[in-house]
C-alpha cells in the first residue's frame, strides 16, 4: 500500500482536510477523510488508519487550545458519549453506517434550518445548558462516532446554541473528541484493525496531520465570533447534505 501512488493521492488531501477541521474549522471537512481514502482501500481500513492520526491531531489541538473550555458542557456530555460508543460497539453488526448517516443527515438539516429561520426573524438567543438534552445528544454523538465516524453534528446540535465564545467552544470540542478517540482505540484494537500495515500508513501520514492541525488553529484564532458561527453553521449544513446524500444513495 505504501508504494501505491493512489494511496498518497487520496490520503494526503484527506488527512490535510481532517487536520484543518481538528484545528478548529470543523464542519464538512472532517467527514471527507474516510470517503476520500476509501477510493484506494476499504472504508474500515481507512477509518483504522485515520484513528491514530486523529489521536495525534487531538494532542496538537489540546496543546493549542489549552485553557479554553466549558466544564459544564464536558460534565454533561462525556458520560453520554461513553454510553454511545458502547452501544455502537455492541450494535455495529446490526446497524449499518449508511442508515445512521441518513437519519443523522435529516436531524442535522432540521437543526440548521431552525438556526436559519431564527436568523431571519432576528430571534437568535443563546440557550442554557440542559442535562437531559445534553445526555441525549452526547449519546447519539458517541454512537454515530463509532458506527459512522460522524460524531460532530450531534455535538454541534447541543453545543452551538449555547453561543459560547468561539475559542471556548473549540477548546471544549477538542477535549470532548480527544476523549472519545482515545476510548475508541480499545474496540479498534479488539477488532484487529490496528495492525502493523495500518499503523505504518498512519505513521507516514502524521507529518501532514501535524501541519494541517496547526494551520486550522491559526485560522480560527483570528476569526471574529460572528464570522466563526456563520461559517460553522454553513459547514454543518454541508455536513447534513453530505450525510443525506451518502445515506440515501446507499440505502435506496
Amino acid at each position: 500500500m505504501l508504494s501505491d501512488p493512489l494511496f498518497y493521492a487520496v490520503a494526503i488531501p484527506a488527512v490535510a482536510l481532517v487536520g484543518l477541521a481538528k484545528g478548529g474549522l470543523g464542519g464538512a471537512m472532517a467527514l471527507v477523510g474516510v470517503p476520500l481514502m476509501a477510493l484506494a482501500m476499504s472504508p474500515v481500513q481507512a477509518a483504522a488508519i485515520l484513528l491514530p492520526i486523529l489521536v495525534l491531531m487531538d494532542m496538537v489541538s489540546l496543546w493549542s487550545w489549552r485553557g479554553f473550555l466549558d466544564r459544564r458542557t464536558l460534565v454533561i456530555m462525556l458520560p453520554g458519549a461513553m454510553v454511545g460508543i458502547g452501544i455502537g460497539w455492541l450494535t455495529a453488526a446490526i446497524v449499518t453506517p449508511d442508515m445512521v448517516r441518513l437519519i443523522l443527515g435529516i436531524v442535522t438539516l432540521l437543526f440548521v434550518s431552525r438556526w436559519f429561520l431564527q436568523k431571519l426573524s432576528r430571534a437568535e438567543n443563546a440557550r442554557p445548558h440542559s442535562v437531559p438534552r445534553g445526555i441525549v445528544w452526547s449519546t447519539v454523538s458517541g454512537f454515530t462516532s463509532f458506527v459512522a465516524h460522524a460524531g460532530g453534528p450531534p455535538f454541534q446540535v447541543y453545543a452551538l446554541p449555547l453561543k459560547l465564545d468561539p475559542k471556548v467552544y473549540v477548546g471544549t470540542s477538542v477535549i470532548y473528541f480527544a476523549v472519545m478517540n482515545a476510548v475508541k482505540l480499545v474496540p479498534y484494537f479488539a477488532l484487529g484493525e490496528l495492525d502493523t500495515t495500518n499503523l505504518s500508513a498512519s505513521f507516514v501520514l502524521m507529518p501532514v496531520a501535524f501541519v494541517a492541525t496547526l494551520a486550522g488553529v491559526f485560522i480560527v484564532k483570528r476569526m471574529k465570533p460572528e464570522l466563526f458561527y456563520s461559517v460553522t453553521y454553513v459547514t454543518v449544513g454541508l455536513v447534513a447534505v453530505k450525510l443525506l446524500w451518502d445515506g440515501a444513495v446507499a440505502v435506496f
